[in-house]
């Protein structure tokens, strides 16, 4: 049997004119499908592909493209077909299913075609429209769906990411991204997509949904493409776009709440706490410290996070919140990150600061109330009672004195509290008020506490209730006037030549109570008073004598001291 390839592309001009045209004078059309939907109709001029059955008015069989596997494809109204068909196509839709019975004289005529077609033979094609196309079209689009809030479109040398389904115009499928569950992700406008695509996306904004149809021409036009896509096809893809950047693209930082009192912004360097939400561009969330209810903390601007992200936090302020979206390249570029950070994505992070400090940092005191008359002020050794409150730089609520039902109390300078806390209560007069702040290096450090997390700068508001000075470092008594000439003479005060510890109480109380001298604050005076006195008593038998309160030499340090007296 001849090919209806070269059947239908036979002139039928002077087919009229061979015998007797049958009781047909014109084509009969059966249109027995036809599609709700019917975007476009042949027309003159048009280039289609279409499946048919081709039989004799007996049902008899004499050509099919199915049975082929190959759809016919040709011109519509130019002679390229039987003169039949050319008129029996005109007006389909894409999918519409027609019965096309053609009389002879408008198909093979009294001649015939070889031994296929005998002359005088009325034919009927049936016929399934699969594409339809103009050498003048042009690509067409249609979104779909849009975001109301489109910063940014795609424009030629962008990098974007995409979702697609491939199908033909008839709806076949050929390709789809989906099932692949991964984007197809290109340059536009680089060469790298077939020209029609690389045209339909422009313009494009993340997250928007479009239609695009391509033409064979701009698409892969007379070869086809595999197995799947025919020749002379028209390509229709739904497209979703998930990602867009540029290669020249730098971090864009979206201010969003920036607190009224900025002291200080943070620079390369500094120590930062902060919490984030980091999603692709499209809003799919994939990390957030919120979920482990622990900070991110980091060294800014030394290499230990992502390039993007080094410099977004830099000039932030403590309590502030920011959007920044990095590229690719300033992020885990082609290759991603695990499972949740596909490769070459935009990462966009809405972050908190906490706080931020740097290693060289000091207290920060801020007096809020200063008594007038302050002629007395807290330093090392003394005892102060005071009333605090504790927070983080971003205003979390961490401890009070309130909590307790008496105020605190701390030796300054004696590790009885952090180091931060304690410079920062030295120098201070009963009455005054202040406002401390305590880098973690002086404070609970990369550890954190019970209730303070690891690397936290503290924030402290304190209040001196009461000073009791104290004596100095590995003493439980001094002198503030100077001791008796002879000091033995007065330590006994009933002349025997021996100090009992009655003898010894009653000297000492005598002399804090007249302010020559202060024991250590903070304990029981006779517990202390019992102590200098053991200190005394060298041989432990309850009293002390002259020769035991004389001055002895520190052979260990080949120097003199003096105990308390």
């Amino acid at each position: 049997m001849e090919s209806t390839l070269v059947l239908l592309f036979l002139s039928a001009v002077g087919a009229g004119v061979w015998g007797d045209p049958g009781p047909l004078e014109d084509v009969v059309i059966d249109r027995y499908f036809v599609p709700k939907v019917c975007p476009r109709e042949v027309q003159t001029g048009d280039h289609v592909r279409y499946h048919y059955n081709g039989t004799f008015p007996d049902g008899k069989k004499f050509d099919s493209s199915h049975d082929r596997g190959l759809p016919f494809s040709g011109l519509v109204g130019l002679g390229r077909l039987i003169t039949g068909m050319d008129r029996g196509i005109q007006g389909m839709c894409i999918t519409e299913r027609r019965k096309i019975t053609v009389p002879p004289h408008l198909a093979y005529g009294s001649l015939g075609a070889g031994n296929v077609i005998p002359p005088d033979t009325t034919l009927v094609f049936d016929v399934l429209l699969l594409d339809i196309w103009n050498p003048d079209d042009k690509v067409q689009t249609r979104t779909l769906d849009k975001p109301q809030d489109c910063k940014r479109t795609v424009q030629k040398s962008d990098f974007i990411r995409y979702h697609y389904n491939g199908t033909l115009l008839d709806g076949t499928p050929f390709d789809s991204s989906y099932s692949r569950k991964q984007t197809y992700d290109t340059y536009v406008g680089e060469g790298w997509l077939i020209k029609g695509m690389d045209e339909g996306l422009l313009g494009m904004c993340v997250g928007e949904k479009r239609n695009i149809i391509i033409p064979p021409f701009l698409a892969y036009g007379e070869k086809g493409y595999g197995s799947d896509i025919p020749p002379q096809a028209s390509l229709m893809f739904d497209v979703l776009l998930v990602d867009l950047h540029n290669p020249k693209d730098d971090v864009v930082v979206e201010y969003q709440q920036i607190p009224e009192s900025c002291k200080r912004k943070s620079v390369a360097g500094d120590f930062v706490r902060y919490h984030y939400n980091g999603t692709l561009l499209d809003g799919t969330p994939f990390d957030s410290s919120y979920t482990r209810n622990h900070t991110y903390n980091t060294y800014i601007g030394m290499g230990y996070v992502i390039a993007g992200m080094d410099k977004a936090l830099q000039g932030v302020c403590i309590g502030e919140r920011r959007r920044v979206t990095l590229p690719p390249h300033l992020a885990y570029g082609e290759n991603g990150a695990g499972e949740s950070i596909p490769a070459s994505a935009v990462l966009v992070f809405d972050i908190h600061v906490i706080d931020f400090h740097n290693p060289n940092d000091v207290v920060e005191i801020e007096t809020t109330f200063r008594p007038p008359d302050c002629n007395l002020t807290s330093a090392s050794n003394d005892l102060v009672y005071y009333h605090y409150n504790c927070s983080l730089l971003d205003g979390t609520f961490l401890f009070s004195s309130n909590d307790f039902d008496h105020p605190q109390e701390a030796f300054l300078g004696a590790n009885k509290v952090i180091d931060g806390l304690d410079a920062g209560m030295q120098g201070m007069c009963v009455g005054e008020r202040r406002v401390v702040v305590v880098p973690p290096h002086l404070g609970h450090g990369e550890e954190g506490a019970r209730g303070v997390p690891g690397s936290a700068v503290l924030r402290f508001e304190l209040e001196l209730l009461k000073l009791e000075k104290g004596v100095p470092d590995g003493y439980l008594f001094v002198w503030l006037e100077e001791p008796p000439e002879n000091l033995f003479e007065a330590l006994d005060l009933d002349k025997d030549k021996e100090v009992p510890l009655e003898e010894f109480s009653t000297f000492i109380k005598t002399q804090e109570a007249e302010g020559k001298g202060r024991l250590k604050p903070g304990q029981d005076p006779d517990v202390v008073i019992q102590d200098m006195f053991g200190n005394q008593d060298r041989n432990k038998d309850g009293k002390i004598t002259a020769e035991e309160l004389k001055l002895k030499v520190d052979e260990d340090a080949e120097k003199m001291r003096h105990e308390e007296l």
